[in-house]
């Protein structure tokens, strides 16, 4: 069922998709975007607490996603399992399962939203947007892309938890 999904999007191909989903994956590149957005939040008194819980939830994500759960599972890529399937940007190196992408976009995401409804409505949006690419770029299952969310969401929630009850963060 998983590659009746990407095998879909692929038919979605198309001259203005395709670079804007390249483009759009870069974006999420080793969470670039999203440390990039910690960093400039860290330089405002007010905004300071949610880069620094962005930035723990990100390492929480890297440690226990990348590091131990996709080497624990090495589940193939898509396109290694399908090698007929032309990718537009250059293969991955990493284990599929879960999406780094996705669980640093969406742990960054959810920080933010929990410290600015709005801010973080568009930011989760974003990492949407960035975890679709994925899949339109055949380098990740959409199971891929739920484990990365549930792992990425679980991180935000339990870093600020823990900073609330430290003091760090405001609950609201």
């Amino acid at each position: 069922m998983e590659f009746e999904i990407l095998y879909k999007l692929q038919e979605m191909h198309n001259a203005f998709l395709n670079p804007l989903m390249i483009g759009v994956t870069t974006l999420g590149d080793s969470g670039l975007i999203w440390i990039l957005i910690a960093v400039v939040l860290l330089f405002f008194k007010r905004t300071r607490n949610c880069g620094i819980l962005m930035l723990l939830s990100m390492a929480v994500c890297f440690i226990a996603g990348n590091l131990c759960i996709k080497n624990l599972v090495q589940r193939p890529r898509p396109f290694q399992v399908d090698a007929s399937v032309s990718l537009l940007i250059p293969p991955p190196g990493e284990y599929s399962f879960p999406s780094g992408h996705t669980m640093h976009g969406f742990t960054a995401a959810t920080i933010i939203f929990l410290h600015n409804r709005k801010a973080g409505i568009a930011a989760l949006l974003f990492a949407a947007v960035i975890a679709f690419s994925r899949m339109y770029l055949f380098v990740h299952f959409p199971t891929d892309i739920l484990g990365g969310l549930i792992i990425g969401v679980a991180a935000a929630v339990i870093v600020y938890s823990i900073a609330c009850r430290k003091g760090i963060s405001r609950q609201k």
